[in-house]
């Protein structure tokens, strides 16, 4: 029997994704790939396989699984309520899904999108070397109950792995640099772009992200007169009402909406993670800060393994096991008689 992973239940945003497709903006076809692209690189660091191995993006509700042979799966990115067969399951770890056995994941607790990674990684019909699903586009559609996910053959053992929860879902600062509009509008309101907060908008999904700021809009003499060009996840468009969306990765790739500034593409994750309501602040930094923020998400992202820790450490393995307090009411024996 082939390694499957069946799906009895899905949410509304259930897709394939990995990194997406690059190289394609000239025929009209944006990057795509999962929202939150840090979350595929964790699961890859728990299960230790490669970062571009396909895996389910579900969108605020998860679903229910079954696996017709035991497999390794990773559970990442926006933390959802997971039970495996109704015992409760860690999240940001590795775990084993036994044959037969059903894994529930129900809405998610923080954040936007959460990641259900195998061990393998989904095999399926490759399109312009990717699997993900690019629903602005047309390409792939979401997952229903019913469907059959055909698993890779998995070269890993390893299982009950962690890593530490990062901060990147309730909103926060967002670093921004540039972009080609930037100077044309007032310093007053690139000044008040950056001094407080704007609110994530219940309005969003994998295009983009729209934010509500305080009071009036955001406004650019002859803003009507920019012409299209290229634009890329990341991009802030200020709409003519004056409301700025962050383009995600399902992006069109031409737009004519003036730009304010773009997302150091690090800060993508946080941005895509933001619940709605959460208040998000941007800073402006010059091009070689941007860099150096970028090869030290680089060399963060190279590091996860090393970061991985046991879910239930092994007492032969803990140098420090001698500081804990093991049976409670335990002396040493040398205790003056009372």
């Amino acid at each position: 029997m082939s390694r499957s992973l069946l799906i009895h239940r899905a949410g509304p945003g259930l897709t394939l994704q990995d990194l997406g497709r690059s190289g394609y903006l000239d025929v009209g076809l944006s990057r795509g790939g999962a929202a939150d692209r840090l979350a595929l690189f964790e699961g890859a660091a728990l299960l230790g396989q490669e970062a571009g191995a396909v895996v389910v993006e579900m969108a605020a509700m998860g679903g229910e699984f079954e696996a017709t042979q035991d497999i390794r799966i990773a559970l990442t990115g926006a933390p959802m309520r997971a039970k495996l067969d109704g015992a409760p399951l860690v999240w940001n770890a590795s775990h084993l899904l036994p044959a037969g056995a059903r894994l529930s994941i129900g809405p998610v607790l923080h954040g936007c999108y959460g990641y259900l990674h195998v061990g393998g990684g989904i095999e399926g019909n490759r399109l312009m070397g990717a699997q993900s699903a690019h629903l602005s586009a047309g390409v792939g559609g979401v997952l229903a109950a019913g469907d059959r996910l055909e698993i890779g053959p998995d070269g890993g053992t390893e299982t009950g792995m962690t890593l530490d929860r990062d901060d990147r879902f309730t909103g926060g600062a967002v670093r921004i640099v540039a972009s080609f509009q930037t100077h044309l509008f007032a310093a007053a309101d690139l000044e008040r772009f950056c001094s407080a907060p704007l609110r994530r908008d219940a309005r969003a999904n994998r295009m983009g992200v729209r934010l509500t700021p305080e009071g009036v809009g955001f406004h650019v003499e002859g803003g009507r007169n920019v012409l299209s060009e290229v634009i890329i996840p990341g991009d802030i468009q200020i709409t003519g009402d004056g409301t700025p969306f962050v383009l995600m990765s399902e992006c069109q790739t031409t737009g004519g909406y003036p730009r304010i500034g773009t997302v150091v593409p690090c800060d993508l994750p946080r941005m895509a993670q933001a619940p709605a309501g959460a208040e998000v602040w941007f800073r402006f930094v010059g091009q070689d800060e941007a860099v150096a923020l970028e090869q030290a998400a680089a060399g963060a992202r190279a590091a996860l393994r090393r970061r991985l820790r046991p879910l239930i450490r092994d007492p032969r393995r803990m140098a420090d096991l001698l500081s804990f307090q093991l049976i409670s009411g335990v002396v040493s024996g040398g205790e003056p008689d009372t």
